[in-house]
């Protein structure tokens, strides 16, 4: 053979297809989780927005309605819940955190203590949805 060599057409090259093609998937998948992290931004910018009702319950309890009927001004409702246990903070009535009250010049206020993980609340992600 001559010094300028060639390689026949029929022998096997190395082939920069696949490099390249892997190259485009992983690009791909890249605009895709963009495109999906952006959409995700998107749906939680639109429920900033959403007004929800707080509420701080200093306890519950049951009593029947005869008992009810006769509460009037200056009756005393005693409640379950000792003086200094955490108060229990609720978002549209879902148990989101414990806290304890507070005096913020004239007014209350709840100061945040613990903040319930859904194992704690005792529902499930899906039961939460639903109830």
């Amino acid at each position: 053979m001559s010094d300028n060599q060639t390689t026949p057409i029929n022998e096997e090259q190395p082939s920069m297809s696949m490099p390249i093609q892997d190259a485009m998937m992983d690009e791909s998948n890249v605009d895709k989780s963009t495109h999906k992290q952006k959409m995700n931004q998107r749906s939680i910018d639109l429920l900033m927005n959403v007004p929800v009702q707080i509420s701080v319950e200093l306890g519950r309890k049951k009593i029947r309605i005869a008992d009810l009927l006769e509460l009037g001004p200056g009756a005393t409702l005693e409640l379950p819940t000792l003086a200094g246990d955490p108060l229990d903070i609720r978002v549209n009535d879902k148990l989101i955190a414990k806290g304890e009250a507070v005096a913020v010049g004239d007014m209350y206020g709840v100061r945040i203590l613990e903040v319930m993980s859904h194992k704690s609340s005792g529902l499930s992600e899906s039961e939460e949805m639903k109830s």
